[in-house]
C-alpha cells in the first residue's frame, strides 16, 4: 500500500489514487488543480494555506486504508 508523506508533490500524491484530491478538498485545500499547487509539495502547500501537514498526512494515510480493505 502506498503511503503518503509531507514531501510528496500535490501531482504525485493524486497520482497515487485520483480520488485523494476530494480528500484535499474536503479538508480545506481547494487549490489542487492551481498550478502551482502541482509542483507544491503537502508541507508547503499546508503552510500556505494554514493547515497542519501531518494531519493532512494522516488524513489521506487513512483513507488509503480504508480503501483498501
Amino acid at each position: 500500500m502506498a503511503q503518503i508523506t509531507k514531501d510528496m508533490i500535490i501531482a504525485e500524491i493524486i497520482g497515487v489514487d485520483p480520488n485523494l484530491a476530494a480528500v484535499l478538498m474536503a479538508s480545506g485545500m481547494h487549490c489542487i488543480g492551481c498550478p502551482s499547487a502541482q509542483g507544491e509539495s503537502l508541507e508547503e502547500a499546508a503552510m500556505v494555506h494554514g493547515m497542519d501537514a501531518d494531519q493532512l498526512v494522516n488524513t489521506l494515510n487513512e483513507y488509503l486504508a480504508t480503501k483498501n480493505n
